[in-house]
């Protein structure tokens, strides 16, 4: 969506980030992917833990709008753009999914949703000023990266969490194309360095979110 003033762009990134950060996304309409899976007896300890991995992807969630936004903002291209938006369209939904599942296992979102937003909106911004196929290859690492954090909580839910489990599930399935999205538009591979800080980034917000 290209806007005509700045003051414009402004708007539309204040309305995203309160909307990432209150549970008041739109996404795109898609069902959750949890609607038809009986809920599983879970005892206390495993609501819990379950619980505290839901809150580390709801705040994987609002970081990933942030970034979104963030590239959006100083994208060059206009295929670059537009694919970045339809990509944080979806992500929206897992939104939506990890904030539900909170609700339903009797638990909050992660009390420093809006500092993974604007740490990671700053990131996005960055990103996007290096040129489009920097771009698209800080997309692709992202992406790739939750994919596998994904693969570990799933191995760490409870094997009977039926629920979550579809909700995880679904969302890798998406971050997997959105990285492969991004493979095939031209991505280019970042230096070992920021993948490497990428990735303790990544261990902080995890390990944070978890429990606060």
């Amino acid at each position: 969506m290209a806007l005509a003033h700045p003051l414009d762009e402004i708007i539309v990134n204040l309305d995203r980030a309160l909307r990432a950060v209150t549970g008041t996304a739109r996404g795109t309409g898609r069902s959750y992917p949890a609607a038809d899976v009986p809920e599983a007896d879970l005892d206390a300890a495993e609501q819990r833990h379950a619980a505290g991995l839901m809150r580390v992807n709801h705040a994987g969630e609002v970081a990933a709008q942030a970034l979104y936004h963030g590239q959006c903002l100083t994208a060059r291209g206009a295929r670059v753009r537009s694919e970045l938006e339809r990509a944080a369209a979806e992500e929206e939904d897992h939104l939506l999914w990890c904030r539900r599942r909170l609700d339903e296992l009797d638990a909050r979102s992660s009390v420093l949703d809006p500092l993974w937003y604007v740490g990671s909106f700053t990131i996005g911004a960055l990103a996007g000023l290096a040129g489009d196929r920097v771009n698209l290859g800080f997309l692709a690492a992202t992406e790739r990266q939750v994919e596998a954090h994904l693969e570990d909580h799933l191995a760490r839910l409870a094997p009977h969490d039926a629920r979550s489990r579809a909700v995880l599930e679904r969302m890798q399935c998406d971050e997997a194309q959105h990285a492969r999205m991004a493979e095939q538009g031209g991505a280019t591979p970042l230096p070992p360095p920021v993948a490497r800080a990428m990735r303790l980034a990544s261990q902080v917000m995890t390990r944070t979110a978890y429990w606060a």
